[in-house]
């Protein structure tokens, strides 16, 4: 009896000391926003918390597939509202701004019945994406580089003994022309912010009641989880 009783303590003692323990980790790892970090997960929302508010306007729509344009920008608006924190506001006062161009809207035939008649088929829609940052001018949807860029060392000059690089030479500008410009300066217009492309492909049956409509409504809907699902922070 006596030895079930000292048992039984040493039982209790380690139960202390391994709750004791668990509470010392996690105490550093609670931040002042109220949150947890614990092994490298943590309960931080997957979006920026300095975004606030996000400008969504009317995708545009480069196909001959009408009306799809406002179902995907409606639906977007949605799943943002339900999904992160971000509000969807109208006007100059946003944070950030959501534009899309319906690029794609295809139809292809899988399959065909005896009497010639579509028995399958599928619908493919794509959308370009560029979400932009309005307070920087930043593209956030842009793919994140890890480090800097690679430096590539300059070749030594031809014909230069010891590898010595060639003295620089003055750029002079034809009589009568315009002056070059500084070096390392591009004239003309800025390039064009980089797009992020999503698409969705989604297969319809008419002899069990569906059609290109709904098979274009559930590329809509996935659509739409895709790009909310981008506006996340990197991993």
């Amino acid at each position: 009896m006596l030895l079930k009783r000292h048992e039984l303590k040493r039982r209790v003692r380690v139960t202390v000391l391994a709750c004791t323990a668990l509470l010392a980790g996690l105490s550093p790892a609670c931040m002042q926003d109220g949150h947890f970090t614990v092994a490298g997960y943590s309960t931080k929302p997957n979006y920026d918390s300095e975004i606030r508010t996000v400008r969504v306007p009317v995708f545009q729509n480069r196909t001959f597939r009408q009306g799809l344009e406002f179902d995907l920008t409606q639906e977007v608006v949605r799943q943002v509202e339900e999904k992160t924190p971000f509000k969807v506001v109208n006007g100059d006062n946003a944070d950030t701004e959501l534009c899309g161009v319906i690029t794609l809207a295809n139809k292809s035939i899988l399959n065909r019945n005896q009497l010639n008649e579509i028995r399958e088929a599928e619908t493919i829609l794509a959308v370009e994406l560029v979400w932009r940052d309005l307070r920087t001018g930043e593209i956030l949807s842009k793919p994140r580089r890890d480090g800097p860029l690679p430096v590539v060392p300059s070749l030594p000059a031809p014909g230069i003994p010891g590898g010595r690089t060639a003295e620089p030479v003055e750029r002079l500008a034809p009589a009568g022309s315009l002056p070059l410009p500084p070096e390392g300066e591009v004239l003309g217009p800025p390039p064009p912010p980089p797009v992020v492309v999503v698409q969705s492909l989604a297969s319809f049956v008419p002899e069990i009641g569906e059609s290109i409509t709904t098979s274009y409504q559930m590329n809509v809907k996935r659509l739409a989880t895709q790009i909310v699902s981008m506006m996340e922070k990197p991993w």
